[in-house]
């Protein structure tokens, strides 16, 4: 994989399709998580990390076992039982090394394996153009992963800094609490609209 198709996924997962703001996958952790930056970033950081070790696990999967055997049926069944795995053994992780964090969490923590983003990422990074075309589809997916596990956590901390300010602001009453809070989210989805063609257009 060259530098270019590196930057170009990272810009079009990161930017102009992210999962959250553009793809609306996600928006249970994204609302229910990012009050806080530390719980936000936490979340982010172990999305990424179940993203990226399920595609590690379902690429091959779908390739070596699905797809030559025809099951390819089965696929979202395996898919979800593998990125259960995953999410139980991140939080076991947390709940030894980062107790605290662990705790923050809450039920939104093992509500990862129900996150349709995770589940979309597997699914993705196999009919992705680029990554379909790359001389490496395997490292392509994996970095596809990542980079859409970036536009997660973007989106979360973002969104953690705009409801930090709308706690200190006085919305009209008939706004104040969940109304606000998908409006300041809808407004932040419209401005990432703006990224639109951008990577299409850099790489002409």
């Amino acid at each position: 994989m060259d530098f270019k198709t590196f930057v170009f996924i990272l810009m079009t997962s990161v930017l102009v399709n992210n999962y959250v703001l553009t793809q609306f996958l996600g928006i249970c952790p994204f609302l229910g998580v990012s009050k806080k930056l530390n719980q936000a970033t936490g979340m982010g950081v172990a999305v990424i990390f179940v993203m990226v070790l399920a595609t590690a696990a379902t690429w091959p999967i779908q390739n070596l076992i699905l797809v030559p055997l025809k099951l390819d049926y089965l696929q979202t069944i395996l898919f979800i039982l593998v990125i259960a795995s995953l999410v139980q053994l991140v939080e076991m992780i947390l709940k030894k090394f980062l107790p605290s964090l662990h705790a923050s969490l809450g039920v939104y923590l093992p509500l990862i394996t129900t996150n349709c983003a995770v589940l979309a990422v597997c699914k993705n990074s196999l009919t992705n153009e680029s990554v379909a075309s790359s001389a490496a589809p395997f490292v392509t997916a994996l970095v596809y992963a990542f980079a859409c596990g970036l536009g997660f956590l973007l989106a979360m901390v973002l969104f953690a800094g705009v409801r930090s300010v709308i706690e200190h602001s006085k919305p009209p009453r008939c706004f104040e609490g969940v109304p606000i809070t998908l409006i300041a989210a809808s407004i932040v989805a419209l401005a990432f609209s703006g990224f639109g063609g951008i990577a299409e257009n850099l790489f002409k």
